[in-house]
């Protein structure tokens, strides 16, 4: 009995060894990335056409034709709207008449002076009626510029029926339909006949505070990018449907007051635009260099935890023993999270298994190299 007691008692004995001392936890672990990357700030901004035309005619009457469809894209010099021709048409037929007579007047009383002269040399008329002769060719010659400005301004009229797109761009809707009385000329009470909005390039308009202004100029100063349009900074914008900032433009301007109001200052960039993507009106996220370059370790946001305020890691010393290190954040680039202090380039960093491992306690560590995703225009914020 005294032997299998014993025998019992050192069975229990393995039992509780192994109930204390379970197998460490598996966790994978990864060194943190390094890159050179710049910080960037965020902006939501709206696209603005860089022309927009309103068309009224310059004559009035009544519209003839419309040679367009609603919402198309239109070229330069491409015909849209005809008036009626037939009156000014009738105007400058009457205004060449008149010029042909005023011509022949200037060919008689040219042809009457000529004769005046050698009768005042014959000394057959008097003085008077030469210089009266000479008065009628002056006012002759002076009646066919008359007649030639009227006869151009009616020619000007005739090509005015014609309505041509001054820029090119996408037209909107007709606003008069044919059959219609137009009123044209320079006034206010002129008829609008539609809009056309430039499409390609456009601009982005967007505010930003007046620290990052200061930011901004600092970085110039520093012979960094220049985001107040004198040195082209490129910028990058996405839609509100679209994951990454894949559209590439370049800043052009910078207003030259802060808004008293909000404490912002307007800013815009440019964009090509040649598949009509982008749409006046259209929100869209632009993406502003804020930073130089430096370089920064970076890890997957799942090997990040949370302790209350605080962010940490834990990385596997030479005897796998975890070890909290608190860290600094920084942006998302590539998909990874910047740290900014914290951590070292050679620590073993757990990023799966974070949750099975404690601090002070020992790990299994299976080493990998993160997967490198495709390069991303830079850091962005959450």
């Amino acid at each position: 009995m005294a032997i299998a007691a014993a025998a019992l008692l050192a069975a229990c004995s393995d039992q509780q060894k192994q109930q204390v001392a379970p197998p460490a936890p598996k966790v994978t672990v990864s060194r943190p990335i390094q890159r050179t990357i710049v910080d960037h700030d965020e902006y939501v901004g709206r696209f603005v056409p860089v022309e927009t035309v309103e068309l009224r005619s310059r004559v009035s009457g009544y519209l003839d034709k419309v040679h367009f469809q609603d919402g198309q894209y239109v070229k330069q010099g491409d015909l849209l709207f005809t008036i009626d021709k037939r009156p000014f048409q009738n105007t400058l037929d009457q205004a060449t008449a008149n010029l042909e007579a005023a011509k022949s007047n200037v060919t008689f009383t040219e042809a009457d002076l000529a004769r005046g002269q050698q009768l005042m040399r014959d000394r057959t008329i008097s003085e008077q009626v030469f210089q009266q002769r000479a008065q009628a060719f002056r006012n002759a010659q002076a009646a066919v510029a008359a007649n030639e400005a009227l006869v151009r301004q009616a020619a000007l009229d005739v090509e005015f029926t014609d309505i041509r797109a001054p820029v090119s761009g996408r037209i909107g809707d007709r606003r008069v339909t044919p059959g219609n009385l137009v009123t044209g000329g320079t006034s206010f009470t002129t008829t609008l006949l539609g809009v056309i909005v430039s499409t390609d390039p456009i601009r982005l308009e967007f505010s930003f505070d007046e620290a990052s202004l200061l930011r901004y100029e600092r970085l110039t100063r520093d012979g960094q990018n220049d985001v107040t349009g004198r040195g082209n900074t490129t910028v990058r914008v996405k839609l509100i449907d679209e994951p990454t900032f894949s559209h590439v433009g370049r800043m052009d301007f910078v207003d030259n007051l802060i808004d008293r109001a909000t404490g912002t200052i307007r800013g815009r960039a440019q964009f090509a635009n040649p598949e009509g993507l982008f749409t006046p009106g259209m929100f869209g996220r632009v993406q502003v260099p804020a930073s130089s370059s430096y370089p920064a370790l970076l890890l997957p946001d799942v090997a990040i935890g949370t302790e209350q305020a605080r962010k940490y890691v834990l990385v596997v010393g030479e005897d796998n023993t975890a070890m909290q290190r608190y860290v600094t954040l920084g942006p998302i680039a590539d998909g990874y999270r910047v740290v900014k202090t914290g951590l070292k380039p050679e620590d073993r960093v757990i990023i799966n298994g974070l949750i099975q491992a404690r601090v002070g306690g020992k790990v299994a560590p299976q080493e990998v190299s993160p997967p490198v995703q495709a390069s991303a225009p830079g850091p962005q914020s959450e």
